[in-house]
């Protein structure tokens, strides 16, 4: 129905760093931005009690609470925030073209300009321990959550190079890694696998999996299950590690952006530019290099940019016409 169609300048998918940036930088070049924030508003830092390592935080700040300043940051620049998810999209292949974005199937919006910060959902063994203990000593990023283990003995699960890197990152500061390989290989990159051997500190177990989390409010241990032979043990660990991968929440976007082998959105160069013209991916989205906050947030800035850029070279061509 026509009444419910509204058009758009700037309407930004997701909440996390990278959206809220993208809204902070938006908001402030007038480009009046829209943002749904998706299923989990302010993203996976919602899930994070401690972050760390952001920058202007002296003493360290709770992943909710920044999201909640964030939110309040690009409101207070006219950013309007919505609940809502989009579940369909239909993005022109001209410039200066109208994308069209359904939201909870039912409200279509078009919009001159698309800002795509839907993020990526590390993978979990989904185990009820496990779930129970998020937060509380278990986590799915080393560079982000291992600080606090420093001095401890951790576990991590994972077989490829991801897994590989963190053992070694968290081998650094960790009296003990016990990492976890459900085969009887890794997956890693020799390179990888050699610089996990040469770590005293690090004991591979392979054909191993978790069986249980212990501890009730904290992780107080984990308990190992050989899948060969059936038989349990239990370690004594502070801190337990999932890095057996990440999913880019890009399902909506199949077949009408460019993306690669797993999924994530493909950026033209040092840009956040997509192959379809006025369409920009900022955040973990389109990176599955670095997934850090504020690198996150940094993309955001440079999406909002492009798309105020495109926007002006646009109306400039107009002009001319």
């Amino acid at each position: 129905m026509l009444d419910t169609i509204e058009r758009l300048k700037t309407l930004i998918i997701g909440s996390g760093p990278a959206g809220y940036t993208a809204a902070i930088y938006a908001a402030r070049a007038d480009l009046k931005p829209v943002m749904y924030t998706g299923m989990e508003p302010g993203g996976q830092l919602t899930t994070t009690t401690e972050v760390d390592n952001f920058p202007g935080y002296p003493e360290g700040i709770d992943g909710p609470t920044m999201m909640v300043q964030l939110q309040q940051q690009a409101e207070r620049f006219g950013t309007e925030v919505r609940i809502g998810m989009v579940t369909s999209v239909d993005f022109s292949d001209e410039v200066g073209g109208i994308h069209k974005v359904v939201v909870d199937n039912g409200k279509t919006i078009e919009a001159e300009t698309v800002i795509i910060s839907t993020g990526a959902t590390a993978k979990y063994l989904n185990i009820p321990s496990e779930q129970r203990l998020r937060g509380g000593g278990v986590s799915a990023c080393a560079v982000c959550d291992g600080f606090f283990y420093k001095g401890q003995e951790v576990a991590i699960v994972g077989a490829g190079d991801t897994a590989a890197e963190e053992a070694s990152y968290l081998a650094n500061i960790c009296t003990k890694v016990t990492m976890l390989v459900r085969k009887d290989y890794m997956r890693a990159s020799k390179a990888m696998q050699h610089r996990v051997n040469s770590l005293p500190n690090i004991e591979v177990r392979y054909n191993s999996e978790v069986d249980e989390v212990l501890g009730e409010q904290v992780v107080e241990g984990l308990r190992i299950v050989n899948n060969q032979t059936g038989e349990k043990e239990d370690i004594s660990i502070t801190g337990l590690f999932i890095a057996i991968g990440h999913k880019p929440n890009t399902e909506i976007f199949k077949g009408q952006l460019e993306m690669d082998d797993t999924g994530y959105l493909i950026t033209e160069g040092k840009s956040t530019k997509t192959t379809k013209p006025g369409v920009f991916a900022s955040g973990d989205v389109q990176d599955k290099e670095y997934r850090q906050a504020v690198t996150a947030a940094g993309t955001g800035c440079m999406a909002a940019l492009d798309a105020e850029r495109y926007l002006a070279s646009v109306e400039s061509a107009e002009e001319v016409v």
